[in-house]
């Protein structure tokens, strides 16, 4: 398999640059400085119009964990019946229990409605949040999901190397793994030398200005570098993390 490039995105622009910086996958989310929410349908409209590489969308209707109540999970499958409706690859979701485990009868039901419409399933990061990952990532796999996305249960992928190697070595044949979280241009060598695995996810993140954020009252958030910027994929950021994975 071919080494794949997936640019996480948060509009209709940061998809057209992912795209023309050469990603091989898009994961369309709203929200971004909340780890990525459900995007808009618009949005999800605009994208497919734009472009032509494979889009997954995320499927998550709130900020915070992943251990949703008989509303949010309703909300999660007419959000996916709705963009079922489009030209998409794939949903990513993640549905936990209160002790942190996978919840099995939750993440069977959407996997169910994603099969019924020709979907691939991938579980996100909320695998990072599980107390055993290979007691976890087997039931992923007895339920048919496609992909993960994980740091190796670490804020970030190069501190979970040791994980990622023995996911990779046990289960990659059985799931695919993408490695997510804190990776980039810079330390892709590393991740794939010691890993062997195929996948890589990055944000590409940059920061743009607007200068409505901050007036009579604040719309700024925490994660900003100052009060009126706002993040976007950057093409420079984007064209290098291609390169870092594709090997040239």
């Amino acid at each position: 398999m071919a080494r794949v490039a997936e640019i996480c995105c948060g509009s209709l622009e940061d998809s057209i640059i992912a795209e023309k910086a050469g990603a091989d996958r898009i994961e369309l989310n709203n929200a971004m400085y909340l780890g990525g929410l459900t995007p808009s349908i618009g949005t999800i409209n605009e994208v497919l119009k734009n472009c032509q590489i494979p889009v997954v969308v995320m499927v998550r209707p709130r900020p915070g964990g992943f251990y949703y109540n008989d509303y949010e999970f309703n909300t999660m499958l007419t959000d996916i019946r709705l963009i079922a409706q489009y030209p998409i690859k794939g949903i990513v979701f993640g549905c936990l229990t209160e002790s942190r485990e996978i919840d099995e009868y939750k993440t069977s039901k959407i996997i169910d409605l994603a099969n019924q419409n020709n979907l691939e399933t991938i579980f996100h990061r909320a695998f990072d949040c599980v107390g055993n990952p290979y007691r976890s990532i087997e039931k992923l796999i007895k339920m048919g999901v496609k992909r993960v996305l994980t740091s190796g249960l670490q804020p970030k992928a190069e501190a979970g190397i040791e994980v990622l190697v023995k996911l990779q070595k046990v289960y990659g044949n059985d799931i695919e793994i993408l490695v997510g979280s804190g990776v980039n241009a810079s330390n892709c060598a590393r991740l794939i030398q010691k890993t062997d695995i195929k996948q890589y996810h990055s944000s590409c993140r940059s920061w743009r200005n607007d200068p409505t954020t901050v007036g009579n009252v604040s719309y700024s958030y925490a994660k900003s570098p100052n009060e009126e910027q706002y993040e976007i994929v950057s093409y420079e950021k984007a064209v290098e993390f291609v390169k870092a994975v594709k090997g040239n």
